[in-house]
This record gives C-alpha cells, structure tokens and sequence, in this order.
C-alpha cells in the first residue's frame, strides 16, 4: 500500500506563517503536523512508502525535510509544478499525477497533510482490510452550517456509503467526512479515468464522491477528534491542546 499525502495547498488563511512555509511543517508541541502523521503510519506492515505531493513553491522545504527524516519507510517528494493558490491543481489531480508519475498500481491511502488526530490510523487499514473495499471515514457534524461545508454521507446498516453529497444545502444526514481515504488496488482504472467524466478535481472529497456511485465504498467511523488546520485560530486551538 502506498500512502499518498496531499501537501500541496498555499494555505493562504495561516498568513503570515504559511507565506514562505508550508503548512503541513508547522510545528505542533514537539513535532509538525506531517510528521505526526507520518509517525503513526510508518509502522504498519501495510504500508511500503510515503509518498508527499507538493507544490513547487515549497518542494524544496520538503526534499530538505525529508533528508533529515529517518523513517522506516521510504518518503518521497513529487513536485506539481504549481507556484500560485491560483493555478493549483487540485488535490485530485495532485492524486492522479502521483499515481501517472509513480506508475502506481497498488492500495493508496490518500490523506490531506494539515489534519492532526488523537487517535491511530492502525483501527482503519484494519477496516479495510475487513472490508476488502475502498473506505472513507466519518464522524458525526450535528451543525448544519459546518454540514454544508463539507462531504456528507448516507449509510446502512453495514457501514456501506449509499450516498456521497458535497457541500449540500440539504444534507442527508448528520455524518460528515474528513479527508482521508483507502482506495484498492481493483478501483484504480475508475481513478486513473475519473477526469474524463466530470470528476471534480479542487478537493480530496471530489474523488470518492466520484467513486460512490461506481464501486462499493465502505466507511469507517472516527473514535476521536481531528484538529483540521485551516485557520490561525485552529493551529492555535491544537498547540494549547497538543504538547508533547
């Protein structure tokens, strides 16, 4: 399994900081954002590399990162080729460049770089391999304002995804969901084709909102908090909360 972080955002709310710096390196307590992530999951048999998409603005920041990093896998920086917030990718074409770039035909695991959690991905590789199907996770947003900013999801009774919506007015439940994904290795040719048939490309979501309705999709609920750091405000909130 490959696990493919998305680190390519400008971050443009965490100015000053993220003007010259990217986000994902920030520190938080002892350690950053992205090695905290890395951390937990370079110790899953699963797991054989990870693999960081960046912009071009910051690539160099990570090459230097990653050749002081001594992680038992081995990590790897692709370069988007991207200087602007304005001509971005995206994190779905970030996706699929790792994947064309890397002739990758493999599981990925696909998370966003700027997210912190207080609990271990271990319980959601292992719900994949229960599963045997492309997961997502979800927790429970019982406000509605934060509901119609993010992905929401329809569920039954065996934790199979029956409906993805994106940021919807109405939503169909109160179950939203985080950035972080497990495709199989039998759903890449829907990936590697999801750009000729309307996939939206701007954010992580697009893709398995994509994919619902084209593959089975199974979701994981989260067993505790995420810190998604998207403002000045939220990278503060996790400092005061994260120590160590």
């Amino acid at each position: 399994m490959k696990n493919i972080i998305i680190a390519a955002g400008y971050a443009t709310r965490l100015y000053p900081l993220t003007e010259n710096f990217p986000k994902p390196l920030l520190k938080v307590g002892s350690k950053s954002i992205l090695e905290r992530m890395i951390d937990d999951i370079d110790i899953f048999d699963e797991v054989d590399e990870h693999i960081i998409v960046t912009n071009h603005k910051f690539a160099h920041i990570f090459d230097d990162w990653a050749r002081e990093m001594h992680y038992q896998k081995p990590v790897s920086i692709i370069d988007d080729g991207t200087e602007t917030n304005e001509t971005r990718l995206g994190a779905v074409r970030d996706l699929l460049l790792a994947i064309n770039q890397r002739g990758i035909d493999d599981d990925i695991m696909v998370l966003a770089a700027d997210n912190l959690l207080d609990f271990s991905f271990r319980g959601f590789v292992d719900f994949f391999q229960e599963k045997q199907s492309s997961v997502i996770m979800y927790y429970h947003e019982p406000e509605l304002k934060r509901l119609q900013r993010t992905g929401v999801i329809a569920l039954d009774d065996q934790q199979r995804v029956l409906e993805m919506q994106e940021k919807p007015e109405r939503p169909v439940s109160e179950w939203a969901v985080p950035p972080f994904y497990i495709y199989r290795r039998e759903d890449m040719p829907l990936i590697r084709d999801c750009m000729n048939h309307g996939c939206g490309f701007d954010a992580p979501g697009n893709l398995a909102h994509y994919l619902v309705d084209r593959t089975v999709i199974h979701a994981w609920r989260m067993p505790g908090h995420r810190f998604d750091i998207g403002s000045l405000d939220s990278y503060k909130e996790a400092q005061e909360k994260i120590k160590n």
